[in-house]
This record gives structure tokens, sequence and C-alpha cells, in this order.
């Protein structure tokens, strides 16, 4: 992902951050090492964790790459994967 000032983080992540009680050392691990990362044709990336003290559940972290700098707009715990390696 880079360097940490390279990415803002948006009013909504922080507040969905704070909704869903995710803390922010798994998005910086998931953003730093994720397990796979799928770029969108809407100009997202999305960087994908699985994490073992939650459940086995993949966390989501989605950044705006074509904002300057790069924004991170949502995580979430993604149930379309549950399950999934």
């Amino acid at each position: 992902m880079g360097k940490e000032s390279e990415l803002q983080y948006t009013r909504h992540f922080k507040a969905m951050l704070k909704e869903r009680s995710i803390p922010m050392s798994l998005i910086n691990r998931t953003l730093t090492d994720p397990e796979k990362i799928e770029d969108r044709p809407d100009g997202t990336r999305h960087f994908l964790r699985q994490i073992a003290r939650h459940g086995n559940r993949w966390l989501r972290v989605i950044v705006n790459t074509n904002a300057v700098p790069n924004k991170a707009i949502t995580a979430f715990f993604d149930r379309r994967l549950r399950g999934k390696q």
C-alpha cells in the first residue's frame, strides 16, 4: 500500500470502523500484508485478509486508488467469503 501518509481515511471509513468495532491495527495489517488484492473497474482496490481471532472471517478494506492521495472508503468483514480460503 505504501506509506501511511499516502492514504487518507474518509469520515465514512472512520465511522464504519467504530460502528463495526474493527481496530485500526487490523486495517493496517490488511493494507500492508494482504492475502488477496482485487482491482475493480470503478477505480477501487480491495485488500483482503483472513482474521483468525475473528472466526477466520475475511476483512475487506476498500481504497479509492483514483484519488490523490488514495482514500480508504470502507472496511467490513465480508460475509460472502465466509468459509472460503
